[in-house]
């Protein structure tokens, strides 16, 4: 009897374990089509309220752009906050790059003003030194001139519409009457300054009488000359900020932002959360969304080569620093030469102004009142020592900052051309195995990646370039009129020499530019290009996050933005369904 029952137990048996494991893979199947996944990845990325997504998916749901066959995991109303969420983690992400090129900007705009400022004060001491030690009889009278010629310097490097020319010359002619009554004929100072038609004549007549043979005008170009490309490079790293201002509040059209749903939602509501887009896919639609933004890569390409040459012309053999420390030199040359040629000066002055052979008054010498204002700066400048050279720790502070600033702008030369692949780059694609392509999941993206620039756009396949952006187009506008206006005030700035203390500018993995093989073309390329990440990788800039304190751990690659999802994907349930299925009809197969 009870081998009689052993068969039949024995087949209860396997078609118990049968039934458990069917039913194993039946929950893991329901929740395998659950949208459980989409909840969790919808509320860690704050796209919107989490009562929108359904608990499980819908068949006949009405998607306006992601649409496909089979159930669903969104609603109409997902994808309205996928767009408002898709567009905000991509203005983020493009601030989040140009974010580090417009702190440099604006940090060494500041740092180049505090460094004017500063050889202005050392230089404007220097020249005090020298009249109050050799002129004494001048220093206190040419004080409130020499405060006025440096008022004036300063304003003329902050952008003022201040002429270097007319204000050394303006120094010169109000010098000219205190020397002519206290140098070249001492003792008739007193009625001279009584009456002061005679000081107005010497000033007037100062020029043609050229008491101070050819050191003001000297002077004058010396001074025009460098400061004018201070002056140049203060308004261009003005310029730059602008143009990044502008970049970061760039609108993405309707198109794009279809786009950019398609590609970073959409798989989402088949309940792939941790799929990634192609590379290639990605580039097409961000190089898409940023046509007019590419635009700009000319112009800029050639405004950073002018921020270089502004940089060598004023910086070349420390060629500001000894301008500005030669006013010093120039003036008491300019002194000793009128002194010299005393009586030929005081016979021409006679002829023209006369009263210089009238009788001395006895009259104490009195000055006229001039107000004008001191060299002022906008952060705190140390004292400078006025009788001693330039101090050693400025000097190299200054190239530092100099070779700095060089440095970083060959690193930044691309930016606008390589930002839609640098918005490719890292965890947000996958390029050596399956990933999204805006429709399904595939082995690599078939499409035809296309190139930079509006021109190029043309044959994009994933995003429509309707138009240009209108503020864009405005900013390159302006960037390349700034541009010609600096080469035609400076025609000899590409002459330049580049100051060999600085060296090539170029750092550990920098690139002085993109090559056509890292997919970012210049505007009008239409040529199928896919980037190649991994090889390119090392010629970005830095990225850091607003407000960071630190570089990334590859300070070479920019930063990536992290997506993050909830549980294992649906496909990776399906494998372990059909798995158990297939162990199941094996043991029933064994059992009987």
């Amino acid at each position: 009897m009870s081998r009689g029952m052993c068969p039949r137990v024995n087949s209860c048996g396997s078609v118990w374990i049968l039934s458990a494991l069917i039913f194993a893979v039946n929950v893991i199947d329901v929740d395998a089509y659950s949208c459980h996944e989409v909840r969790t990845a919808f509320q860690l990325r704050q796209v919107g309220p989490l009562h929108r997504v359904p608990e499980t998916p819908g068949t006949d749901v009405d998607l306006l752009i992601c649409k496909h066959q089979g159930p669903s995991c969104c609603t109409r109303k997902m994808e309205e906050s996928y767009q408002f969420a898709v567009k905000r983690e991509t203005l983020h992400n493009i601030h989040s790059y140009s974010y580090e090129l417009k702190h440099l900007i604006s940090g060494h705009s500041d740092a180049f003003q505090d460094m004017f400022q500063y050889l202005l004060s050392f230089s404007q001491g220097h020249l005090s030194s020298l009249l109050e030690g050799t002129y004494s009889s001048l220093s206190r009278q040419t004080l409130p001139h020499v405060n006025q010629l440096f008022s004036s310097l300063s304003l003329y490097l902050r952008g003022a519409n201040v002429s270097v020319e007319a204000a050394v010359h303006q120094f010169y002619n109000n010098l000219f009457p205190l020397v002519y009554t206290r140098l070249i004929n001492p003792g008739i100072e007193g009625s001279m300054t009584a009456g002061g038609e005679m000081g107005d004549c010497l000033r007037m007549i100062r020029q043609d009488v050229n008491p101070f043979g050819p050191h003001p005008s000297i002077m004058a170009q010396e001074l025009a000359g460098v400061l004018g490309a201070g002056r140049q490079l203060g308004l261009a790293l003005e310029e730059g900020v602008e143009v990044m201002n502008a970049t970061e509040h760039v609108s993405l059209s309707k198109e794009c932002v279809k786009g950019l749903v398609k590609m970073v939602y959409c798989s989402h509501c088949r309940g792939l959360t941790l799929i990634k887009p192609c590379v290639g896919y990605c580039l097409n639609v961000m190089r898409g969304c940023l046509a007019s933004v590419s635009e700009l890569d000319q112009p800029w390409r050639r405004y950073t080569s002018l921020l270089e040459q502004l940089t060598h012309a004023m910086a070349g053999h420390h060629s500001l620093e000894l301008a500005l420390l030669e006013v010093r030199g120039r003036v008491h040359k300019a002194l000793l030469y009128a002194q010299l040629h005393g009586p030929l000066i005081t016979a021409t002055v006679d002829k023209v102004c006369g009263l210089t052979t009238a009788e001395p008054t006895g009259m104490q010498p009195t000055s006229p009142e001039v107000t004008t204002s001191t060299v002022t700066s906008s952060s705190p400048l140390p004292s400078a020592a006025p009788s001693q050279p330039l101090p050693e720790q400025w000097q190299r502070q200054l190239s530092h900052l100099r070779r700095e600033f060089l440095m970083y702008l060959q690193r930044y030369k691309s930016f606008f051309a390589a930002l839609p692949e640098m918005l490719c780059e890292g965890e947000n694609v996958v390029d050596d195995s399956t990933c999204w392509s805006g429709d399904d999941v595939v082995e690599s993206y078939s499409g035809r990646v296309v190139g930079n620039g509006l021109h190029a756009q043309r044959q994009n396949p994933e995003v429509k370039v309707r138009s240009v952006d209108p503020s864009l187009a405005e900013v390159k506008e302006r960037l390349e009129r700034f541009n010609q206006e600096t080469q035609e005030r400076f025609p000899n700035l590409d002459q330049v020499e580049a100051w060999d203390e600085l060296g090539s500018g170029k750092s550990e993995g920098s690139s002085t530019g993109c090559d056509d093989e890292d997919g970012c073309q210049a505007s009008g390329d239409g040529q199928e290009n896919i980037s190649q990440t991994d090889a390119s990788s090392e010629r970005r800039p830095i990225g850091r996050e607003p407000g960071g304190d630190s570089a990334h751990e590859n300070p070479s690659r920019p930063p990536s933005v992290k997506v993050r999802g909830g549980l294992p994907s649906a496909s990776w349930a399906g494998s372990w369904s059909l798995a158990l299925l297939s162990a199941a009809l094996c043991l029933q197969w064994t059992l009987f």
